[in-house]
């Protein structure tokens, strides 16, 4: 604890000279969670459309308090939304992605959160909301609908070629996945914590993944999981128990997740609550085949029978029915992973451009 506050000071001191320069507002300040994890990739896709704009950007760790006559991008809104009377202050710009956190799911974070959100957002320039729920939530809260824009969470190409039968060979044979198995993907994370992960995070539907993979078990006795990310242990654990086998593949580059994709049949969403994410279209632009519940973007992205197949909340036997048939029925599945890929040509980062250009304009002096 004692060094991330001598970290938080080293940043304020280190980005403090900036609110005194001659031309406030001209660069974007983005503050990271310090962490190899999605917020952090996605400030590493935006600062690039940036530099495409002409606009300078830098990225910083945490900040104990706001800094002055500066434009700055929270990666993470809990910074800002449990603390609002230290970073809002009257001559800067803050903007945030408001991913998900319902207040109906009656966590208190999410609460406070949404709260502090009805009390504060008229000193909030930018909200970044990734799907149409949490749109119509931050409108809610009485916010001007010109501050809040509707950007999912994009995808880069580059880092996710397309599966082919080559690839599914060569890399089930690099982590010693058996050939002939039927394997499920998940790769989130879902447990509290950096550590073991014991703890299940139920947003995340760790349980209903479980009570999905279970059912598909008794249809397919070689099915085989294959789980990234850190925090798995409740997901090892449950599979360890159900006998069913998998291996837990942790790749910390993300440039390389696309070969933990490459050795699967289907990937499975079972989540609760969720801002994105980024497994519904990186899923896609492999072609590998999507059943997911009704959560984040999914809600936008996704045409149930089109382009994958999407179940309510908590319906893990949907969730284990839709797999099969997915696995079961090859006629239909060419033509869901051709739609698959024209959702990926529209989400990506490049394709988002224009509506990042209207994020930025008025956050950014010259936007």
């Amino acid at each position: 604890m004692y060094h991330r506050y001598i970290e938080g000071a080293k940043s304020f001191t280190r980005n403090l000279p900036h609110s005194f320069s001659y031309r406030p507002f001209s660069d974007v300040l983005f503050i990271s969670e310090g962490a190899n994890w999605v917020t952090s990739w996605e400030i590493r896709e935006i600062s690039e459309l940036l530099e495409k704009l002409g606009i300078s950007s830098r990225c910083s760790g945490s900040i104990p308090f706001g800094l002055p006559r500066q434009s700055i991008f929270f990666a993470n809104r809990y910074n800002v939304m449990l603390h609002p009377r230290r970073y809002f202050l009257g001559g800067n710009r803050i903007a945030f992605p408001y991913y998900h956190g319902h207040p109906d799911s009656g966590e208190s974070r999410f609460i406070e959160c949404y709260e502090n959100l009805k009390r504060f957002h008229d000193k909030i320039c930018k909200i970044q909301v990734t799907n149409s729920r949490m749109y119509n939530l931050a409108l809610s809260t009485g916010i001007d609908p010109s501050k809040v824009l509707l950007i999912p969470i994009g995808i880069n190409k580059r880092f996710f070629p397309r599966q082919t039968p080559e690839s599914k060979k060569k890399l089930r044979t690099k982590y010693n996945i058996p050939q002939s198995a039927t394997v499920i993907g998940s790769f989130q994370k879902d447990g509290h914590g950096w550590g073991e992960g014991s703890a299940p995070k139920l947003e995340k539907g760790p349980d209903l993944f479980l009570d999905a993979v279970k059912i598909l078990k008794n249809s397919d006795p070689d099915l085989f999981i294959l789980i990234s990310g850190p925090a798995r242990g409740y997901v090892k654990k449950g599979l360890a128990t159900l006998k069913i086998p998998y291996r837990h593949i942790y790749i910390e580059d993300y440039t390389r997740i696309n070969e933990l994709y490459h050795c699967l049949d289907l990937y499975i969403i079972a989540s609760r609550e969720e801002g994105g994410p980024k497994a519904v279209l990186e899923s896609m632009a492999c072609g590998i085949p999507l059943v997911t519940t009704r959560v984040g973007q999914a809600i936008d992205l996704v045409r149930n029978g089109e382009n994958g197949w999407m179940v309510d909340v908590e319906d893990s036997e949907g969730l284990a029915y839709w797999a099969e048939r997915a696995l079961c029925n090859s006629s239909e599945l060419q033509d869901v992973i051709a739609k698959g890929f024209n959702t990926v040509r529209d989400n990506t980062y490049e394709s988002q451009l224009p509506l990042w250009i209207k994020f930025f304009r008025g956050f950014v002096e010259n936007a």
